[in-house]
């Protein structure tokens, strides 16, 4: 056991947030915190780091045991670049290894005795940083930094002209790279796209420490958790499983809980009747009976009744008008800012009537702004778009930039409803949770997860027949998209949205399009079915790579042979160069072990070790070039 909490509670004022909150992790074990919004979640994490303290409770950290603690929206305000910030990581292992260089440095100038000791000692040094796998340190940056989203070009760029989501990816790849013993991570993919969502899971999988989670990436947990730790109504409940097993094990309880507390209380509801009737024949024997009964009934271990579930919305999606069925079509757009290169081009697709279709991509290829041209709000620079007959758009910005921050819940939507009377708009704001003086709220104060709640309301009321939805999951608690998800598959509308939540593309959408800089992919099925394809795809590639078969065909139809043996030529020499360098690299490195082992055995024999330490320094200048050679070739 590396980590254990014992009945933590936390109270702020008179509001009890965490009550009796019980579990604990095993090393290496990778675990969730799961809850809806406001449930306290990260509060427990700022309990577990000690940047808040619980009013009652233990926690047992093993001894010597590190802790990382990735924050909502962390940031790293510097003047560093990226490179460099990541470099403070390894300034240990960058001392050691400008330690080495000295040593070489002063070797060169000692004789006798004195050398044969100082090498000696230097090669005890070296084989304690070899053994520590020291070397290996800025291969193991770029990687990082390479799997989290940034290119090469980018290592350079200062840390203070980042966006706010670059610099908690930062902060995020510096945490990785720093290797702590528990790392605690509060929602880690909210600034990642899918690929580096999938590079993450793949890290965290193998990562050699113990891994607490705070996220609403419902794919992402099943993944990498085998345990979830649930905080519902201030406690704690431990399931040891990953989110889909969590999900379903949570409703059998909750049924299972509700029966055997319905049973208890029909069963003392029968006995006190009994009791009651006992009583009113008013003899002897029969009040004995009676008094038995009470007693039993005393006895009796009561069951507490299950507590109530927060309160969800209540989402229903009707459209006012059956349109056509052509709904959206979009031919060879492109959009450029000024004179920079094409955000995208070529992107072709159709919409038909009732259809849900996902748009997916990387960061920064254009999603929002597709979205955008589509609804008129941005022009493109090319192509043509046409938006079907009897068309009624329902709009969801990511950014929230629909609400007017001035005003309160209640009036956005009185404003944007006129005709609506006050009773029906407190009815429609109760279904999606806000009840009491809730409603006044401005929208200025609102958190992402209660303004998205204001805009589904808003689209909800709206009555559309093409609902647009961008990123509609990010600030929603699980149980809030969970509901989402099932009107949306329930509307008889069309609905085109933006989302890297692959649990909810898999329950919802029927089409992906994987947007990219030079077109429109088309995958017809879920999020599953697009990663089939995309394997198969990969898996071809691999195996054309390895069979060296790069067929042209021309365009009578006809194989173009000599271009082929040209290509399977230059392929053979390319397999064949990196093969040969890779044998060297292997040649050398086996060659540096056996000088280490000649160095140890050489160390009373000045001239001997004098010799062998050169072709040391001229092998591992060698082996220096081969890597790069090696590189380069890739």
């Amino acid at each position: 056991m590396i980590l254990a909490c014992k009945e933590i509670q936390k109270t702020f004022g008179v509001n009890t947030v965490l009550d009796k909150i019980t579990f604990h992790l095993e090393q290496k074990e990778k675990a969730a915190i799961v809850g809806v919004n406001g449930a306290g979640k990260t509060t427990l994490f700022k309990i577990l780091t000690g940047e808040i303290n619980a009013d009652k409770g233990e926690i047992y950290l093993k001894k010597e045991t590190s802790m990382g603690y990735l924050a909502q929206n962390q940031q790293i305000n510097t003047e560093t670049t990226i490179l460099e910030e990541m470099m403070t990581v390894f300034e240990k292992i960058r001392c050691e290894e400008q330690n080495l260089r000295e040593m070489e440095n002063k070797m060169s100038s000692l004789k006798g005795k004195e050398l044969s000791d100082y090498m000696e000692k230097y090669a005890q040094a070296q084989q304690k940083f070899e053994h520590s796998d020291n070397y290996g340190y800025e291969s193991r940056i770029k990687g990082v930094l390479k799997g989290l989203g940034f290119l090469e070009e980018d290592y350079n760029t200062p840390i203070c002209q980042l966006s706010g989501g670059q610099k908690t990816r930062v902060y995020l790849s510096k945490l990785l790279l720093s290797k702590p013993d528990i790392l605690l991570l509060d929602e880690p993919t909210n600034h990642l796209d899918i690929a580096s969502i999938q590079w993450l899971e793949d890290f965290l999988k193998g990562y050699s420490g113990t891994v607490l989670l705070i996220s609403h990436d419902r794919y992402f947990l099943d993944k990498i958790v085998t345990k979830i730790i649930e905080v519902e109504n201030k406690k704690s409940y431990v399931y040891e499983g990953n989110y889909t097993f969590y999900s379903k094990q949570k409703n059998i309880n909750r049924e299972i809980q509700q029966k055997a507390y319905d049973v208890q209380q029909k069963e003392i509801k029968r006995q006190q009747d009994v009791i009651k009737t006992l009583r009113a024949f008013n003899r002897e024997k029969s009040i004995k009976r009676a008094e038995s009964r009470e007693k039993a009934l005393q006895r009796m271990e009561k069951l507490e009744k299950p507590e109530n579930l927060p309160a969800k919305m209540r989402l229903h999606l009707t459209p006012k008008v059956i349109g056509g069925n052509d709904v959206i079509k979009v031919e060879n757009l492109k959009k450029a800012f000024d004179n920079d290169s094409p955000l995208f081009q070529n992107v072709s697709f159709e919409v038909k009537r009732g259809e849900k279709v996902a748009i997916i991509g990387a960061n920064g290829v254009g999603k929002s702004t597709l979205f955008k041209i589509l609804l008129g709000k941005v022009n493109q620079s090319e192509g043509e778009i046409s938006i079907g007959t009897n068309v009624h758009i329902g709009y969801y910005d990511q950014e929230q930039q629909q609400l007017d921050e001035t005003k309160t819940i209640f009036q956005e939507i009185a404003d944007t409803y006129p005709t609506m009377d006050n009773g029906k708009i407190r009815n429609v704001l109760a279904a999606f949770v806000f009840t009491g003086d809730d409603i006044y709220k401005n929208i200025s104060s609102l958190s992402g997860g209660e303004k998205g709640r204001v805009s589904l309301a808003k689209i909800m009321l709206s009555n559309a027949n093409l609902i647009m939805l961008d990123e509609p999951t990010n600030h929603l608690d699980m149980y809030s998209k969970e509901i989402l998800e099932d009107a949306l598959n329930s509307y008889e509308g069309t609905v085109v949205y933006i989302s890297h939540d692959r649990y909810f593309i898999n329950r919802t959408a029927q089409r992906i399009l994987e947007l990219t800089p030079t077109g429109v992919n088309q995958y017809l099925g879920d999020y599953q079915y697009y990663l089939e394809k995309k394997e198969e795809m990969q898996q071809y590639e691999k195996q054309t790579e390895t069979n060296q078969i790069n067929i042209t065909v021309t365009s009578e139809g006809k194989v173009d042979w000599i271009k082929q043996k040209q290509i399977q030529s230059e392929q053979r020499k390319t397999v064949a160069k990196i093969n040969r360098v890779e044998q060297e690299i292997e040649q050398t490195e086996q060659k540096i072990k056996q000088l280490n082992v000649m160095l140890e055995e050489a160390s009373s024999d000045f001239n001997k070790a004098q010799e062998l330490f050169e072709q040391k320094i001229i092998l591992e200048q060698s082996l220096e070039e081969l890597y790069k050679k090696w590189e380069e070739m890739q």
